[in-house]
């Protein structure tokens, strides 16, 4: 078991802490100009990821899925979930298309953005939303390639899509010198050639399951609607997820732009260790729903425990790096001495937070891989819940201390919760 949860999480690993370098070089270009456009740049980053992660049941919807049609070995099931996947990604591609002035509007209100920034965030904006058909087709096909239990594909495309998002935003920004429109665009191309290969590498390696393709068992009503209703509880569930994401930015931006640009960066180092843990709940995810699918009780059960105890030494991992490194790997960001200075005093968060919050990132793959949408969902709400609770009662008296100490009972809650209805219903959980 060791062996194939390793063999799934060390390129998820890379892959995913790969994944936050995006926007962590888009933040590092920007923040050499100045601190108004370092927070434009997080927040226009933080409406995508607003939008992108609520649509991210393409990814985890599809993997669960695929990896019980996997178990099962099935071919019919295997692609017609990535059939599915990938429709619906181009409808909702469309939606984002024709309906993006009026998100960017309502964007920019939700996300409470000073009159200074407001046409930075915009540029931004109206330039990376093309990149909405790619980024959501690829989304269904790293959840496919995830539940087929390959992870070396994703690996490839991430480190390609990386690589050519790097080199475009480093010459568009620093050589022609177009500031939001350079890292904006360079994210756009690059989506596009990632899909490129990506379809270029399921021609040469996944081919064969075309046997299996229907037209008429695509749109099979019964399996659609499965489908369907699953990814609309991850959904829900994402949207409580990103409105406390959102809601963080929200507040930081009212407290000034010293707070935002603060809050911006202490937030990379939370995406750099969410995204390595993920690389656990990813292997969860294709193990439990591999053995979930086969019915073997067994094993599901002993893929759960022991994608648990890896995840949570990484964790531990993040938490000593940041407790030494912590300063240095702050001051990488920006060279204003009144940002390092003031990032300082929250610092010692980000040596919490891992250990606290990672139980739930791990607990969500498992519930995708069992495809326990509903109990993701319920869990959401009511962590989200108190997180707004929390927040109200401690802003008062500990100010931007109080927003990161809500942040933190909201992922804590969140894990709790997790792991009283696994414990409550077992591999049943629904």
């Amino acid at each position: 078991m060791n062996k194939e949860i390793l063999r799934l999480a060390i390129p998820n690993i890379l892959s995913n802490i790969s994944t936050p370098l995006l926007s962590t070089v888009d933040t590092v270009l920007m923040g050499q100009l100045s601190k108004e456009y370092l927070g434009a740049i997080g927040i226009g980053a933080m409406i995508f990821n607003f939008i992108y992660w609520n649509f991210g049941f393409l990814r985890m919807g599809t993997t669960g899925l695929t990896a019980q049609a996997y178990g099962k070995r099935s071919d019919s099931d295997v692609i017609h979930t990535l059939g599915r996947a990938l429709l619906l990604g181009g409808l909702l591609a469309a939606f984002l298309l024709v309906l993006q002035k009026p998100i960017a509007t309502i964007g920019i209100d939700l996300m409470n953005v000073s009159g200074n920034q407001q046409d930075l965030v915009a540029r931004y904006f109206f330039v990376r939303i093309w990149a909405a058909p790619a980024s959501l087709a690829l989304y269904a096909f790293f959840g496919w390639f995830f539940g087929m239990q390959n992870a070396v594909i994703p690996l490839l495309l991430t480190i390609f899509i990386n690589v050519v998002n790097i080199v475009l935003s480093y010459y568009l920004v620093r050589v022609l010198g177009w500031s939001v429109e350079g890292v904006a665009l360079g994210t756009v191309i690059a989506q596009y050639a990632g899909l490129l290969l990506a379809l270029l590498l399921f021609l040469w390696k996944y081919r064969s399951y075309f046997h299996a393709f229907r037209r008429k068992a695509l749109l099979q009503w019964q399996e659609l609607g499965r489908f369907l209703l699953i990814n609309r509880d991850i959904f829900l569930r994402t949207v409580f997820l990103t409105l406390a994401f959102g809601f963080i930015y929200s507040r930081s931006a009212v407290s000034g732009e010293l707070i935002l640009a603060v809050n911006v960066i202490l937030l990379q180092f939370l995406n750099w260790m969410s995204y390595g843990v993920d690389g656990f709940a990813f292997a969860a995810e294709s193990l439990v729903g591999k053995y979930a699918g086969a019915q073997d009780e067994s094993g599901t059960r002993k893929a759960i425990r022991y994608s648990f105890g890896w995840g949570m030494g990484l964790a531990l991992l993040f938490s000593v790096c940041y407790w030494v490194f912590g300063a240095t790997l702050f001051g990488f960001f920006t060279e204003s001495g009144e940002v390092i200075e003031t990032g300082l005093h929250y610092l010692w968060w980000m040596i919490l937070l891992p250990i606290f919050g990672s139980p739930c990132y791990i607990w969500d793959g498992i519930y995708i891989g069992l495809t326990a949408s509903k109990a993701m969902r319920n869990a959401m709400f009511w962590s989200f819940l108190i997180f707004l609770i929390s927040y109200w009662l401690l802003q008062g008296t500990l100010g931007n201390h109080g927003l990161w100490l809500a942040l933190l009972v909201f992922l804590t809650v969140r894990g709790i919760t997790q792991w009283g209805l696994y414990r409550k219903y077992g591999l049943e959980i629904s």
